[in-house]
């Protein structure tokens, strides 16, 4: 995916603004509250992801912003306008699905002509916006093949050309490379990203996958039992969760309990089962307070367990034992038991990780800076 697109050029907006606009939505289902008062801004031209385990309530947000479903109560706007007065079909949005949905019994090249042909869109400019949609998405020589002799990965580009086609000034997307292979999955994280990025549309993501999250995205909207956990750019979700949850479904991490027994202005010492940490940050606690502390695995360096009195003690050294260890390629994580607790680190194989054993006792260390001071 590496040409030029001069025909979308000008579906990027001229003004900064928004494209959706949600402002307290509310949606039941029978007794389960699928969406609790979610208010969030998208704006023009951002890949949006919304990130979460199955129920959150990610999809039915999506659905209703395409028209599919109706909140309770609570406001949409689309492009500034409010989304009651836009029926579905008139909506600037398109949807692609997990599943495709394509036509069988139709080519690709009428599979993606299709919604054209529907609104009586002219014979010549169809064949214009067809040619550029199919030749985006790198699927122009499958024109005249059906669904059933292309691919899981070619039936997913052809999926966006068909939307893309349509000129939507918002492209949803519910889970589409869910049912692809991982090394397929990947290659089209970066080339989906890629796409958004020529084209200036607003791409909002429907995914459970945090990886593919935080490599697409502008923004990310963390979502649990139909609220909003947190919302912000992908790197400051994972280098700063505000809740235990967040710190966990995005990514591995070590979630500690503590109470905090000394603070200054920009730093804090907490006795936790794993010993005295201290930590090089404000804490807005009192003395006395229990604390939730994370620490991401790849935050904490493993050494060689010195002997006798070759070492001195430094602040957050924590002897352990290595109880698991698992190789992965790049990086090993190690599960290691201190005391009767255990902790998770994750190390680069180019540091000589090799060199440690499973049982070995092992010198850990986790930086000031690492920790994390979660609000529950």
């Amino acid at each position: 995916m590496t040409q030029a697109v001069p025909h979308f050029s000008k579906l990027v907006s001229t003004q900064s603004g928004s494209a959706i606009e949600t402002v307290d939505l509310v949606r039941h289902f029978g007794p389960v509250t699928a969406l609790d008062r979610i208010t969030l801004t998208i704006r023009d031209g951002e890949f949006f992801s919304l990130l979460g385990p199955s129920g959150c309530g990610k999809t039915t947000l999506l659905r209703i912003i395409a028209g599919l479903d109706v909140a309770d109560s609570g406001t949409l706007h689309i492009c500034g306008t409010n989304a009651d007065e836009i029926p579905a079909h008139k909506r600037p949005v398109n949807t692609v699905f997990q599943n495709y949905a394509l036509f069988p019994h139709l080519t690709v090249l009428d599979n993606v002509s299709f919604g054209l042909r529907m609104k009586k869109v002219g014979a010549a400019e169809i064949k214009a916006r067809v040619e550029n949609a199919m030749n985006v998405v790198e699927v122009a020589d499958l024109a005249q093949r059906k669904p059933h002799q292309i691919s899981g990965g070619q039936k997913q580009r052809v999926a966006l050309a068909r939307a893309i086609v349509n000129e939507p000034k918002v492209l949803l997307l519910d889970e589409p490379l869910g049912a692809l292979d991982l090394k397929l999955r990947k290659q089209l994280q970066v080339q989906l990203h890629q796409l958004q990025r020529r084209l200036g549309i607003t791409f909002i993501y429907v995914t459970h996958d945090q990886e593919e999250a935080l490599v697409m995205s502008d923004r990310i909207a963390v979502m649990n039992a139909g609220r909003i956990e947190q919302l912000d750019r992908a790197e400051n979700i994972y280098e700063s969760p505000r809740t235990r949850f967040v710190a966990e479904f995005l990514g591995s991490c070590n979630v500690i309990s503590g109470v905090l027994k000394q603070k200054s202005t920009d730093s804090g010492m907490v006795e936790t089962p794993l010993g005295q940490f201290v930590l090089h940050k404000a804490i807005g606690k009192d003395v006395g307070a229990n604390l939730s502390l994370a620490v991401r695995p790849e935050k904490i360096s493993l050494e060689k367990l010195p002997s006798g009195d070759k070492h001195t003690r430094r602040d957050n050294d924590c002897p352990a034992r290595i109880e698991e260890k698992i190789y992965s390629g790049a990086e090993t994580q190690f599960r290691l038991r201190i005391g009767e607790q255990t902790l998770m680190a994750t190390q680069l194989n180019s540091k000589g990780n090799s060199d440690f054993s499973m049982g070995e006792a092992v010198l850990a260390h986790i930086p000031e800076s690492a920790f994390i001071v979660l609000e529950d």
